[in-house]
């Protein structure tokens, strides 16, 4: 599933491609995903203009000059491509069409877990997708103060606490990984042992982890892939995740007595690690 990297570059690349332009239509091939397409979404974008773009948590907002915002969610599968023109056939799994005076907006997405909804701009923070969602990771709402408040009763792992979207928002697997080892700080600890001198050590890594993603355009590792195509690159940068067995940056161990980088199943979800420098 795309993470707030991934769709911060799919964001901006959306943005700088077709920009606030007019939208002239919208074809829908079809509308079971995660949630129905609302029957009047297509009455809803035609005729309208684009007037900004931004990201909450790991959902892309367009808004539009008719009051109303497109909430977009990539779910496990789901890739935005961009074209010139409409094309002449659709491809597999080309399921939504939005088309603009300044090119095409296509909605592929095999698995169909994600959606494509709307709701008025001014009740986002109403919308059921949207709402008890915590504060963006660069906002200055997150802070040490903050996820120290949230840590100080929490016995769960630190690490699934990085990944509870009501403590703070965008932050997944990947980089939840990536963040607690540039902090130096175990995924195993739990969140209440975590000090108020590290939540803010964690708090510097985690957006100096995310910002390094997003100029790097975002991890690929399985269905990910920029608009135009491409991959993202920050996973040839990737620290500790998966990176089982093997040295992480700058280790000097012995492999045989430390095996290295291990993983570990955290709620579901795999962990990375290393045991001599995260603790």
């Amino acid at each position: 599933m795309p993470e707030l990297p991934e769709v911060e570059t799919i964001k901006n690349a959306v943005c700088k491609a077709v920009g606030y332009c007019n939208i002239v239509d919208v074809i829908i091939n079809q509308n079971r995903f995660r949630e129905l397409i609302p029957d009047d979404f297509r009455e809803k974008l035609i005729q309208t203009k684009i007037t900004a773009y931004r990201r909450i948590a790991k959902y892309m907002v367009i808004d539009l000059s008719n009051g109303y915002s497109i909430i977009w969610h990539l779910g496990m599968s789901g890739k935005i491509k961009i074209s010139d023109s409409m094309p002449a056939e659709p491809e597999k799994h080309d399921h939504v069409l939005i088309k603009t005076d300044n090119g095409v907006l296509i909605y592929n997405d095999a698995r169909r877990f994600g959606l494509l909804t709307y709701c008025k701009t001014e009740e986002l923070g109403k919308c059921h997708l949207l709402q008890g969602i915590g504060p963006d990771p660069f906002s200055e709402d997150f802070n040490a103060g903050y996820l120290k408040a949230k840590a100080k009763s929490r016995k769960t792992p630190v690490k699934v606490l990085l990944l509870d979207q009501k403590v703070v928002a965008g932050i997944g697997n990947i980089y939840a990984s990536e963040a607690l080892f540039d902090a130096g700080i175990s995924p195993l600890r739990p969140a209440d042992k975590v000090t108020p001198k590290e939540c803010g050590k964690l708090v510097e890594s985690i957006r100096r982890t995310l910002q390094k993603a997003i100029d790097a355009g975002g991890s690929t590792l399985k269905d990910y892939r920029r608009p135009d195509g491409s991959e993202g690159y920050f996973q040839f940068r990737h620290c500790v995740y998966n990176k089982t067995g093997q040295r992480c940056p700058g280790c000097r161990c012995n492999l045989q007595e430390t095996g290295g980088i291990q993983k570990v199943i955290q709620a579901g979800r795999s962990s990375f690690f290393c045991p001599v420098k995260q603790r």
